[in-house]
């Protein structure tokens, strides 16, 4: 008889370990599905800065830096992409990641900046339709970054609440980092006006 309590026990405690890795490993596949939304608007906007950086290169001969800056911004935001994909896991890499697009997005918005300088550019139809597309990528950006934050909280709150947490260190499932802004203080501050 207390052999079957035994029995019954161990059975309970394994159906209950079971449930729990089922229920962390979906709250895992959510923040890699979420990332994954994340990569393929990345992918979009590494795409897209060459033709940016070429229709601007006929208007910006003398801006040589400037477009450089971009298309070597864009290298490392690449790699620092690659290196996510490969350690989603890996929060030096995420941090890396944010920083490398933050300095893409800073050498992007000096592209800009100097395009307004040129009328001629300004007014070129495949610059407004790139310029365009890279403002929808950035807002798609955005959004994507928040579902993949939402989904990495929900499973670092379920990782580390008891009894998941011991589940969780038993098998090794890591925080999921949380992905920053690649936006600087100055990019998300709200414009000021005076009169």
């Amino acid at each position: 008889m207390t052999a079957y309590i035994a029995l019954a026990v161990v059975v309970v405690i394994v159906i209950w370990a079971i449930a729990l890795y089922n229920r962390l490993r979906t709250h895992k596949n959510q923040v890699e599905n979420a990332f994954a939304q994340i990569d393929v608007q990345l992918k979009r906007r590494h795409d897209l800065i060459p033709n940016l950086v070429e229709v601007a290169r006929g208007y910006l001969a003398h801006e040589a830096a400037t477009l450089e800056a971009v298309l070597k911004a864009r290298s490392q935001a690449q790699g620092a992409a690659a290196a996510v994909r490969a350690a989603p896991q890996s929060a030096s890499a995420m941090g890396a990641l944010a920083a490398a697009e933050g300095v893409l997005g800073g050498s992007l918005g000096r592209l800009m900046v100097v395009a307004e300088s040129y009328p001629e550019l300004k007014a070129d139809a495949s610059m407004q339709s790139l310029s365009e597309e890279i403002t929808s990528t950035e807002n798609r950006l955005g959004f994507a970054r928040q579902a993949y934050n939402d989904q990495a909280l929900e499973f670092n709150d379920a990782a580390a609440q008891f009894p998941d947490l011991i589940v969780a260190r038993l098998l090794g499932f890591a925080p999921a980092p949380m992905l920053a802004s690649t936006q600087s203080d100055e990019e998300r501050a709200a414009p000021r006006v005076k009169f």
